[in-house]
């Protein structure tokens, strides 16, 4: 195999190798390599085991077919034109950019991927308008995904083999991300947490945290406190969906602004009209992502980059900061 990850295929393919973790044992096949390969829905992958583009030990296997870990997978993976998306010219911030990929600098409000309720006016949209190379690659290249009301940096292939060398770091837990968030309450130190994660029960919206669910740990640290809130700095280990927004709820320290996890807003005790109107202002969770570091797939160098703090989240911490207790 080369270098890249990568074997010579026909065009509109890719083939893949990788090693199923141990921690993948008593797993069904198409679950376990849902969990290793995350950037591709477990539906597809299900259907490329059925199809035989998912051999197990060079052998064809069933999706329900349980794993033991540490099995070698080959994996033909079909690229595919992004469905239902069209160029559109929407203006993007890039922090970084370069022939294997970009770095988008994504503004709270903007979704990252079409759907049913967003079928145009995406990230992906624009993306396409920037490099229509990106619609032969899986979800347009992007890598990982932010919430819609999530601000900051967000990597995007713009090349098979960028795609991969990519992918296969995130899923390797190499690449380091790093947000910062203001929470309710205030705490006394940082700390991490390591609970699992998957679909709510009964809300199909939200995730939360499940004792047979997916891996997930949140490293956070304090940054600085206000009468009521803290500001945290948070380094991810796994990327779950709404990971940091349902590991900071599950300690009770809700995101400030977020409409899913923190159960509305909450004023501070003898808070100035001016301060209320700040908090009620802020109209999303108060979260960006910062900073992100990863290895460069052509070469390997370190490529270290930072998303400047959105003028919404500067406000909001202004507004923590000028806020305190009238004197009686």
């Amino acid at each position: 195999m080369n270098p890249s990850g990568i074997s010579p295929e026909p065009e509109g393919f890719e083939q893949r190798e990788l090693v199923l973790p141990l921690s993948a044992g008593g797993l069904r096949f198409d679950q376990a390599l849902a969990e290793a390969l995350p950037e591709f829905s477990r539906s597809r992958l299900a259907a490329w085991i059925k199809a035989g583009d998912a051999l197990i030990e060079g052998r064809v296997g069933k999706p329900k077919d349980p794993v033991s870990g540490g099995e070698r997978i080959t994996l033909t993976v079909r690229l595919e034109a992004v469905e239902h998306a069209v160029p559109q010219n929407i203006a993007l911030e890039l922090l970084y950019e370069d022939a294997d990929l970009l770095v988008v600098n994504k503004p709270a409000g903007l979704v990252v991927h079409p759907g049913a309720g967003n079928p145009a006016g995406t990230l992906v949209n624009a993306l396409l308008h920037l490099d229509p190379r990106l619609e032969a690659l899986p979800r347009a290249g992007i890598i990982h995904r932010l919430d819609k009301d999530t601000s900051g940096a967000l990597v995007v292939a713009r090349s098979p083999q960028a795609h991969a060398s990519l992918v296969e770091q995130l899923s390797a837990r190499e690449v380091q991300r790093q947000y910062e968030c203001v929470v309710y309450g205030v705490l006394v130190a940082g700390g991490t947490v390591d609970a699992a994660l998957d679909r709510h029960p009964v809300d199909r919206l939200r995730r939360a945290v499940v004792e047979q669910g997916k891996p997930a740990v949140t490293h956070y640290r304090v940054r600085r406190r206000f009468r009521a809130h803290t500001q945290l700095q948070v380094n991810l280990e796994t990327g779950r969906t709404h990971q940091i927004r349902v590991h900071m709820a599950h300690i009770r320290h809700p995101l400030l602004g977020d409409p899913l996890y923190s159960g509305g807003l909450k004023l501070p005790k003898a808070a100035s009209p001016e301060f209320i109107e700040a908090l009620r202002g802020f109209r999303r969770q108060a979260l960006h992502a910062e900073r992100i570091a990863f290895a460069h797939p052509r070469g390997g160098a370190t490529v270290e980059v930072e998303a400047p703090r959105p003028a919404d989240l500067q406000a909001l911490l202004d507004a923590l900061a000028a806020d305190a207790v009238p004197a009686v």
